[in-house]
C-alpha cells in the first residue's frame, strides 16, 4: 500500500496550505476516489481515521484525507491546533474553497492519473465536515456520490443568540474550551458575519434539496452532539437518500483521540462497510 503523508496543496484563496494524505494501492488499475472531511476541532489524523483510511486503500480505493487550511493545524504540526490565530479565522467558505482545490488537485496531479477513476468521486463528511461535505456536492458535478457520518444538518442552528451574539460582536472574539488539549481556541466575530453573508448558499437543507447523486446519511443513535434528528431532517429534505441508523453508536463512532488500538472500533467499522457497499451499489 501507498500511504503519502502531509503532501501539501495550494489554496487557491488563501495564505494557508492544505495538508493532505493519500492511500491507495499502486497497480495502475483506477479506483473511485474517496475524498474525507474532518469536523469541527477536528483534523485529518484524529481517533482511528487513518485506520479508515488504509481500509478504504485495501479495498481498492484512492483514499485522500486532509486538514482544512484554517483548522489550527501547521505543516511542522498538522495534529491538533498549535496555529490558533488560524482557527479563529476559519469560516465555511474557506473550507468549501479548500475542498475544491483538494478536489482539483487529486484530478490533476500526474503522479496519479493512471489510479484514479476521475468519474467516481465519493465525499465522505463527519460531523461539520458532513454539511461542507453536501454543499460542495450540491455545487460540483465532479461528486458522484455523497456519505455523511454525524453530519449537522444546520450551520446557522449552532452560532450563539440574544445576549451571546451581541457579547461576541461587541467584543470581536469568543473563545470555546478544548477539553482535551486544554486550549481556549477563538472564534473571531467574522465567521459569523461571513455566515450571513453567504447564508443562503451555507443553508444545508437548500444544498440537500439540489442533490441529484446517491446519498448516504449515517447516524448513531447515541449521538449527543449532532442528534438523531439532524438525520432525520437530512433525509427529509432528501427523501431517495438513504438513511442508516447505528445502535449505540456516539458522535465520534466510538473514537478517541489519542486512538492506540490497532482496529477500528466497532462503531466506525459498521460505518466504513455501509460506506462501502453503498459506494458499490449500481
Amino acid at each position: 500500500m501507498r500511504i503519502i503523508k502531509n503532501e501539501i496543496v495550494k489554496s487557491t484563496c488563501h495564505s494557508k496550505p492544505i495538508v493532505t494524505d493519500v492511500f491507495f494501492i499502486k497497480n495502475n488499475i483506477k479506483k473511485p476516489i474517496v475524498i474525507f472531511c474532518h469536523g469541527y476541532k477536528g483534523y485529518k489524523d484524529w481517533g482511528a481515521w487513518n485506520l479508515a483510511a488504509k481500509f478504504f486503500a485495501k479495498k481498492s480505493f484512492f483514499f485522500v484525507k486532509f486538514n482544512f487550511s484554517h483548522n489550527g493545524g501547521t505543516i511542522e504540526n498538522p495534529i491538533d491546533f498549535p496555529d490558533l490565530e488560524a482557527f479563529g479565522q476559519n469560516n465555511f467558505i474557506k473550507e468549501l474553497n479548500d475542498l475544491d482545490d483538494v478536489v482539483e488537485w487529486v484530478l490533476n496531479n500526474p503522479d496519479y492519473k493512471n489510479e484514479i477513476n476521475t468519474e467516481n468521486i465519493i465525499l465522505i463528511g463527519h460531523s461539520r465536515g458532513g454539511g461542507i461535505a453536501t454543499i460542495k456536492a450540491s455545487e460540483n458535478k465532479k461528486i458522484t456520490k455523497l456519505i455523511s457520518w454525524a453530519g449537522v444538518s444546520d450551520f446557522g442552528a449552532r452560532f450563539p443568540k440574544g445576549e451571546q451574539l451581541i457579547a461576541w460582536k461587541k467584543q470581536g472574539i469568543s473563545y470555546i474550551l478544548n477539553s482535551r488539549t486544554n486550549q481556549k481556541m477563538p472564534h473571531l466575530y467574522e465567521f459569523y458575519q461571513n455566515f450571513k453573508e453567504n447564508e443562503s448558499r451555507l443553508t444545508i437543507k437548500n444544498a440537500v434539496g439540489k442533490l441529484k447523486i446517491p446519498h448516504l446519511i449515517i447516524q448513531g443513535e447515541k449521538d449527543e452532539v449532532v442528534l438523531p434528528i439532524e438525520a432525520k431532517n437530512l433525509h427529509a429534505w432528501n427523501p431517495k437518500s438513504e438513511l442508516i441508523f447505528i445502535e449505540e453508536m456516539n458522535h465520534p463512532l466510538g473514537c478517541s483521540q489519542p486512538y492506540k488500538n490497532s482496529t477500528m472500533p466497532i462503531y466506525l467499522k459498521k460505518a466504513v462497510k455501509h460506506s462501502i457497499d453503498f459506494i458499490f451499489q449500481k
